[in-house]
């Protein structure tokens, strides 16, 4: 079932890695130069985070400038209209409204981590600053404005600060190890290596 979805993600990446390699390099260096230049003490799940949020920043930004071939589209104004039009569980289905819905959960997240949100409004509304700003934008370079992204893009940006909220409620209640400096860089370590084997 989630074939489509990981196909799609798949293929993000395979136009994406340049980008990827060039900026993570790029970021580090800066970042590292700039603790060492300013005697700052390094945590490393904390830059660790700052990296894969810029990276994110970066990664969107490409994924919806990209110009594939939209001739058979146009503007849609008309709420739900393209998301009814697909079949639930079909590749277009998990590429067009599944996808939209992960492509905005990271932000949904870091949002609400950097800003310390316990309340989704403020989240809503900066998603809708976004994904506004993104179908604008792609009206003008030739792609098109489609209202029902703009509304998954909200949802899945919801569904990114209830992460956060949850994740929140959770760390309230476990022990003090796994709040420990040294558990939260090992864990880092750990995801950063888990993504890259399903990238493989």
């Amino acid at each position: 079932m989630l074939g489509p979805l990981t196909n799609t993600i798949h293929g993000v990446f395979d136009f994406t890695w340049p980008m990827l390699i060039i900026s993570v390099v790029v970021l580090v260096s800066l970042r590292v130069s700039y603790l060492v230049k300013n005697h700052e003490h390094f945590v490393l799940y904390k830059e660790f985070f700052m990296l894969i949020f810029v990276v994110y920043t970066l990664c969107l930004f490409q994924v919806v400038t990209f110009q594939d071939d939209i001739s058979w589209s146009s503007n849609n104004f008309v709420p739900f209209r393209e998301i009814l039009r697909y079949n639930m569980g079909s590749r277009l289905f998990f590429k067009n409204v599944v996808g939209n819905l992960i492509l905005f959960m990271p932000y949904g997240f870091f949002v609400s981590y950097y800003l310390k949100n316990l309340k989704p409004y403020l989240t809503i509304f900066l998603t809708v600053i976004a994904s506004f700003s993104i179908e604008s934008v792609q009206m003008v370079i030739g792609r098109v404005f489609d209202i029902d992204d703009i509304l998954l893009n909200i949802l899945g940006g919801y569904l990114g600060y209830l992460v956060y909220y949850f994740l929140g409620k959770i760390g309230n209640i476990l022990p003090k190890v796994f709040k420990s400096v040294w558990f939260l860089n090992i864990f880092s370590i750990l995801l950063f290596v888990g993504f890259i084997v399903l990238l493989l």
